[in-house]
């Protein structure tokens, strides 16, 4: 008999602010080591922390976007332990008043594996949320074969450590659910979300026992994922662990184990400690906050919600499922989209072009869509020419190619310098008239059945034609003479 999954997470998200959280120094990354420093993140003893308020009020902005409530007021602790990165012993964070509690991240269909997307368990599931709240980050300790190198850039940035209930049941439901979260935190610009970049981390517990009705499991934490990849591939590995090691009567222990990429395991690093191994106590610094005000400053800021736009997208633009998910899964993307849509143009023609097209090239450069060089209104001018018959499909890409590399440059110009210039009525007659007579043996096919030789026509009309009409033309007009 399968022993049953539980894992929960605690995500690490470093929010989007230009100075630390209880210090003036400057977040940004990649400057030399040791160089965005003062005495408060250096942990000097004496030095006096003061809040970040922007911190405090993106952390109720993402609580609010998943549906947290917050307690009236939120406190500040000390919570004590001896490492390196933190010399002062102790991390300024929040235990028994965080600033969110409750809500729930929506797994989207599309955030799972795409391996998986056919046999999700359980559709439109939400994840059930703790709490989330406001911690400042350690150093950075690289480790080398006999000594260790401390950054205290990072040391003091604002972080969201958010705590899922153990709601999840796999690593599918895992993978998901930090996609999703991911997608929300970047909708709402409160951090970067990216896990290859380290501004998104995650710690993964796991628990397994034989049914519903039994306690959960001992808890064994997964700690140095920093991919989806190694996400996914360290929960199989310790469900199967220990599976084996149950069946084996080894009971597991409440610990910590780190997972080795390169060799594909767990290894131990420690049992875990409690709550009360920490020794939590309210920070005697600073004192506690008001959250009203500060939720009613950041209420209007909440962003729609995804599969409330994704909806929308369908009712009001005739989208399909797929589309609209494509579309909203970036707030840059989504924002593309609309400024570009014109009741001119079928919407789904925008999107078409936008998600076949535009997303490719993006694609084929590394361009993130946030720095597009064509602007939306440009696009609009090149999907007008479409809609008029001026550009057929094949030429507007023709012409977005050239508008990608030169997007100063005005489309219409771009299509008449490449000659897609519009043939008078008069004179693409008189062509369709000429190559009719020219070629008696095609046209006769033609009239008996065989249909596709139009084609074959229309290609020697557009030989002909001064300038490159718009093939779609010259065929009806073919069609129109000879069927």
């Amino acid at each position: 008999m399968p022993l049953l999954v539980t894992i929960g997470l605690e995500v690490h998200a470093q929010l989007n602010t230009d100075t630390k959280m209880f210090c003036a120094c400057r977040t940004s990354f990649g400057d030399d080591p040791n160089t965005n420093t003062c005495p408060v993140c250096l942990g000097y003893p004496g030095a006096l922390p003061v809040l970040n308020k922007l911190a405090i009020e993106k952390t109720l902005l993402t609580g609010l976007a998943l549906g947290c409530g917050s307690p009236e007021f939120s406190r500040w602790d000390r919570k004590n332990y001896f490492y390196p990165d933190m010399p002062k012993n102790y991390q300024t964070t929040q235990m028994d008043f965080p600033l969110c509690l409750g809500g729930g991240v929506p797994l989207f269909d599309d955030c799972y594996p795409t391996d998986a997307r056919k046999s999700i368990k359980t559709p439109n599931k939400i994840v059930r949320l703790n709490r989330i709240h406001l911690e400042e980050d350690v150093a950075k300790s690289t480790h080398l074969a006999t000594t260790s190198l401390i950054d205290f850039n990072r040391a003091g940035t604002p972080l969201m450590e958010i705590v899922t209930e153990p709601d999840l049941e796999s690593a599918e439901e895992a993978f998901a659910y930090l996609r999703s979260l991911q997608l929300v935190l970047q909708e709402c610009d409160t951090s970067g979300a990216d896990l290859e970049k380290g501004n998104l981390r995650c710690d993964v517990n796991i628990s397994l026992r034989e049914k519903e009705s039994d306690p959960l499991g001992a808890k064994v934490e997964l700690k140095n994922l920093n991919s989806f990849s190694a996400i996914r591939r360290s929960i199989y590995y310790e469900i199967e662990r220990q599976t084996e090691e149950l069946g084996m009567g080894i009971a597991q222990i409440q610990s910590t184990r780190r997972w080795n990429d390169e060799l594909g395991e767990t290894q131990m690093m420690r049992t875990k400690e409690d709550a009360h191994d920490y020794r939590y106590f309210p920070c005697p610094d600073l004192l506690p906050i008001a959250t009203a005000p500060l939720l009613e400053i950041v209420r209007p800021l909440v962003p729609e919600p995804r599969l409330s736009k994704i909806s929308r997208y369908q009712n009001d633009f005739g989208l399909t499922t797929y589309d609209a998910s494509v579309l909203t899964a970036d707030r840059h993307l989504a924002t593309f989209f609309e400024e570009t849509n014109t009741p001119e143009i079928p919407a789904k023609k925008t999107a078409n072009f936008i998600i076949n097209n535009l997303l490719g090239t993006l694609n084929e450069q590394s361009i993130t869509i946030a720095d597009c060089p064509v602007p939306p209104k440009k696009l609009r001018d090149l999907l007008s020419l479409v809609e008029n018959g001026t550009l057929a499909p094949n030429q507007a890409k023709e012409v977005f190619t050239v508008l990608f590399s030169s997007p100063q440059r005005e489309v219409k110009a771009i299509a008449d310098e490449m000659g897609f210039k519009p043939t008078s009525a008069g004179e693409l007659d008189s062509l369709v008239d000429q190559i009719i007579a020219e070629n008696p043996e095609e046209v006769a096919a033609v009239k008996a059945g065989n249909e596709k030789l139009i084609n074959f026509l229309t290609g020697k009309v557009m030989k002909s034609a001064p300038t490159k009409p718009n093939p779609k033309q010259v065929t009806d007009l073919l069609r129109a003479r000879l069927l």
